[in-house]
């Protein structure tokens, strides 16, 4: 049988536009796609290497005059096909004026194609045999991509976990009192639905009969269950946990809450901007770079009067410039980084949270389920009168709850199983709604209960709920043979990781705040316990997108931690989204990143690694663009004047040494501990 306590008080590019791939796909056919064209471009870049003349030449072999065209037939499959994501990726960075790093691959893998060919057919200087420089740049660049691409993460599903909260049918009542199942879209205004025990309200409506303890976190953030009786209002999507409502329609379909849910966090998500990536931008710049040089080499040579040097230098400068290490520094390091972090329990689902993560100066954290454990537990226990110990009134309380189905029944069982107390037998169990529970224990009548229960009796109650109730906490009173013998304080239980999260936070120049749907005083309670900057109590979820904006129009980059779907519209709006892995999977589909585990600590966790990844992106970035800055004057012949020239194979060498660096140094990115228990302690 169920039971029935009180409650108490208390640049804006998008990810398509720029890999401009269609539109009209989803993430995953990009993935697919760059998957799909690199294995194929590999397996054509074998023969095309293997049979180039200038290849052939640089290890020192001989190809058999029969593969002479192998490399400029397959390697024109290879420009065709393989290039063709970079070529149309140019064309968009032409037309929108911004070139980056598919006009630079594009304009080397061209220049290359072109130059090859003239120096197949005869047109061109020998040393101008570009396929094999082609097919591995197109093989690397498809690697960088797809690397990329698997980074990001997949297209939302908020909204279809936010639908799913909604039960399939619901049992409405005619005219003539018979009850039928209708499905949910069939309801409208004014119809009449019965919502069992366990059951989800299927539409937002006032209560017309019955009373029962709504389960309203998922909606409200509210820890506790709601007591809802004649006259309240329920929502849609909220669940009874004990007893039948009839309840009277008052808004269906897209006027419900749950929908004004749904479209805070279509908003948020589709308002969130872009960031530009840094390797785009280091490819733009190198794009002038390399454009410029190109043309002052042409020129000088030209004025020199070599007009064979001219072609030459060009278009080795072009083929140079073309970015084989900086295409792969920023996706390997993100690869690698969400690899380490899954590792650590942290799921990295959208790139740009892990590079935003970095520059967080404020956190806020929803306190049920996150800071808390998001169920009752008891906090304090007394015992009246004399000759009677905490203990005992903890023993006798569970013995009387021992058949309880109530989250506070069970809260107090599990309470004294955990300290080791020994609770006798009880029988005769019986639950009185809004009051409590009796059983007989010892021969005894154990009452458990409100201030419903207290009344009854004509009771005061003792003087140390006082302190309970101000504090938020729900007070039960334990009575024998209608004598007060004591009361259990019950409230959500404080992690005892959140403590060291927050001073960690705090030694790193964080500004923590705290959200929640709960009373101030229950707010204020844990705030003060933890030490927390900052805290919004009665927040409703329309609001909390809301506080998530004030913090950022303060100047503050904010991170949002939460773990329910009341928590959705907050992670959606925030720079980055950070959802609890035991939450919601709405709360996990808005949050960009996501905690396996329920240690708040793991948030430090998600620093350092964010940290330590943009030091490896600049690194390399550094290296990349270092080494074509260095390589491309080489390349132009400025050290001609005294007999110093770039060999195209040197200058191919150095693209390959280029990579392996880059490679390496990702590669370090592994050694980071990400061990919360390891990271709060520095």
């Amino acid at each position: 049988m169920a039971d029935h306590h009180p409650r108490g008080s208390g640049s804006d590019t998008t990810d398509d536009e720029h890999h401009d791939v269609p539109s009209g796909h989803h993430h995953g056919d990009h993935v697919a796609m760059f998957r799909r064209l690199f294995w194929l471009m590999l397996a054509l870049a074998v023969p095309v290497v293997a049979a180039d003349m200038m290849f052939a030449e640089l290890v020192g072999y001989t190809v058999p005059t029969g593969l002479r065209w192998v490399s400029p037939v397959l390697g024109t499959v290879m420009y065709i096909w393989g290039g063709q994501p970079f070529l149309t990726g140019a064309v968009g960075e032409i037309r929108a004026r911004k070139p980056a790093m598919m006009l630079l691959i594009a304009l080397a893998i061209t220049v290359a194609f072109l130059a090859s060919w003239g120096s197949t057919l005869g047109l061109l200087h020998h040393e101008l045999d570009y396929w094999w420089e082609l097919a591995l740049l197109i093989v690397i660049m498809l690697l960088g991509h797809w690397i990329e691409m698997s980074s990001l993460g997949q297209a939302s599903s908020a909204l279809e976990s936010l639908a799913a909260l909604l039960p399939d049918e619901a049992e409405r009542v005619g005219d003539d009192g018979a009850t039928s199942t209708v499905a949910v879209g069939d309801l409208r205004t004014g119809d009449r639905v019965v919502v069992r025990p366990g059951g989800r309200v299927p539409a937002d409506g006032v209560v017309e009969s019955g009373s029962a303890d709504v389960d309203e976190s998922m909606i409200t953030g509210e820890s506790r269950p709601v007591r809802r009786e004649p006259g309240d209002k329920v929502v849609a999507g909220t669940v009874t946990t004990d007893s039948a409502l009839r309840v009277r329609v008052t808004a269906v379909g897209a006027d419900t809450a749950l929908a004004g849910i749904q479209r805070l966090v279509a908003e948020a998500q589709n308002s969130s901007s872009r960031a530009q990536v840094l390797a785009d931008r280091a490819a733009g710049w190198l794009f002038w770079f390399a454009a410029g040089s190109a043309a002052i080499t042409a020129v000088v040579w030209l004025a020199l009067g070599r007009p064979e040097d001219a072609v030459t230098r060009t278009i080795t400068v072009l083929v140079i410039a073309c970015p084989h290490a900086l295409g792969l520094a920023i996706p390997l390091v993100v690869s690698i980084a969400t690899e380490r972090a899954a590792k650590a329990g942290v799921l990295i689902t959208d790139r740009r949270a892990l590079e935003a993560m970095r520059a967080v100066d404020a956190i806020l954290f929803d306190k049920t389920g996150t800071l808390t454990r998001g169920a009752p537990a008891v906090v304090g226990t007394t015992a009246t009168g004399s000759g009677r110990t905490d203990d005992d009134v903890l023993a006798l309380a569970a013995a009387a709850e021992s058949e309880s189905e109530h989250p506070l029944g069970r809260a107090i069982v599990a309470t004294a199983s955990d300290h080791g107390v020994r609770v006798p037998t009880a029988t005769g169990f019986t639950a009185h709604n809004g009051v409590g529970v009796r059983a007989t224990v010892d021969g005894a009548t154990i009452e458990v209960g409100g201030p419903a229960l207290l009344h009854r009796h004509h009771l005061e109650p003792a003087e140390a709920t006082a302190r309970w109730s101000e504090q938020g906490s729900t007070v039960l009173h334990v009575l024998r043979d209608g004598e007060l013998i004591g009361a259990l304080a019950l409230a959500d239980e404080v992690r005892p990781e959140s403590a060291q999260a927050i001073r960690a936070l705090h030694r790193r120049g964080v500004h923590v705040a705290m959200i929640t749907g709960d009373a101030e005083p229950v707010a204020r309670a844990v705030a003060d316990q933890l030490g927390i900057d900052q805290v919004f109590a009665g927040v409703l979820p329309a609001d909390k997108g809301e506080k998530v904006r004030s913090l950022q129009e303060a100047g503050h980059t904010v991170a949002m931690v939460g773990d329910g779907v009341n928590d959705a519209p907050a992670l959606a709006q925030a720079d980055v989204g950070i959802a609890i892995g035991a939450g919601t999977d709405v709360a996990i589909a808005s949050a960009g990143v996501v905690l396996a585990s329920d240690d708040p600590r793991a948030v430090v966790s998600v620093i350092e690694l964010s940290r330590a990844t943009y030091r490896k992106m600049v690194q390399n970035l550094v290296w990349a663009a270092g080494y074509n800055i260095v390589a491309v004057p080489l390349a132009a012949g400025v050290l001609a004047p005294w007999g110093v020239t770039m060999p195209m194979e040197v200058g191919a060498l150095l693209m390959s040494a280029s990579t392996v660096v880059v490679a390496l140094n990702a590669q370090l990115l592994r050694r980071i501990d990400l061990d919360p228990a390891t990271v709060v302690r520095d």
